[in-house]
């Protein structure tokens, strides 16, 4: 870049020293100054293009690192719970259902005749 801009100083030197006066040449100059002044725009965009790029990338990054945080949460609160999960599963099983406890209940009831307080027997007795 810095060889352009002798390059360009030197032509426009050239162009001044040949002939003031001709239309053509005083053309030129404004057009090739002109061409280097959208070419200062041009570079000017392009840096602000750059840094944005850059600071869009960081964020990005920043999101992406914090996703995954939160994703390593949710991974060991799933672990939990699926252990969670399998502990009451286990607990469960060890219950009577509740066919089981009505068997229980009628068998209790066919023996009940049996079982009596000695104040019932008294009164049989007697």
């Amino acid at each position: 870049m810095h060889n352009k801009f002798k390059v360009s100083k030197l032509l426009m030197d050239m162009v001044e020293i040949q002939g003031s006066g001709d239309p053509f040449l005083s053309n030129f100059n404004v057009r090739f100054r002109d061409l280097e002044e959208k070419n200062k725009l041009l570079k000017d965009r392009l840096l602000l293009i750059g840094q944005n790029l850059i600071e869009t990338k960081e964020k990005t990054a920043e999101d992406i690192l914090e996703i995954k945080r939160e994703l390593e949460v949710i991974k060991k609160n799933m672990e939990r719970l699926v252990s969670f999960l399998e502990t009451a599963s286990e607990e469960f099983s060890k219950f009577a259902r509740k066919e089981d406890l009505e068997i229980l209940s009628r068998q209790a009831r066919m023996f009940q005749p049996l079982f009596s307080r000695k104040k019932d027997l008294k009164k049989l007795k007697v």
